[in-house]
């Protein structure tokens, strides 16, 4: 048989055994790894086919207040409104437990609120008063209308009570919602949607 030109058997039988002797260390290094391939696959099958459970609902400052649960002025703000509240110039916080600073005293009564935390901020030029409470669950269904006497504008829906007023460059804010009251009153200084922003950490 004619040998092929170019093929030099002195070289081909030694390159040979030497690409044998490579795939070989290659085989016997990858070994150790065979059963963790092996144990990967299978997880990977397994937690395919497994039921996922449902995510747990996130703690809000709604459920911690009702359940009884320390609450306190961190809670309620989410970061950039935190933020925007704690850089404004000669800002200052105090928490407590005082009484809502609203100027409708009579739903305020009426109400008989069981204060969780009050937040009251000091600015350079104003200042902000947030009181979160707990009160009766009959107490949504009359709050549109005590406070709608004291010429706060009220929006009702199935959820909640919604009333605001702004008199004087004050500007009062309250939700009513799930046995909760949320009280705000801002003097000279009107964060951009604060209630709105404050109900949505609250009740989530």
């Amino acid at each position: 048989m004619a040998r092929i030109g170019g093929r030099n058997r002195w070289i081909a039988v030694p390159a040979g055994l030497l690409c044998l002797a490579v795939v070989g260390s290659l085989v016997w290094l990858s070994l150790p790894m065979v059963p963790v391939a092996i144990g990967w696959v299978g997880d990977t099958l397994r937690s395919a086919t497994a039921p996922r459970p449902a995510a747990t609902p996130a703690e809000t400052p709604a459920r911690l207040a009702a359940g009884g649960g320390a609450v306190d002025c961190r809670t309620l703000y989410a970061d950039d409104l935190w933020n925007e509240l704690l850089w404004r110039p000669g800002s200052l916080l105090n928490q407590s437990m005082a009484a809502p600073a609203t100027s409708a005293t009579a739903f305020s009564d009426a109400a008989t609120p069981e204060v969780v935390v009050t937040c009251t901020w000091r600015f350079d030029a104003g200042g902000i008063v947030t009181t979160l409470a707990r009160v009766d669950a009959a107490t949504a269904s009359v709050a549109a209308a005590s406070l709608g006497g004291d010429g706060f504008s009220c929006e009702e829906s199935s959820a909640a009570t919604v009333c605001s007023r702004t008199r004087a460059g004050v500007r009062e804010e309250h939700t009513v919602r799930d046995g909760l009251w949320l009280s705000s009153v801002e003097t000279r200084w009107h964060p951009e949607d604060y209630g709105a922003r404050l109900d949505h950490v609250v009740w989530g």
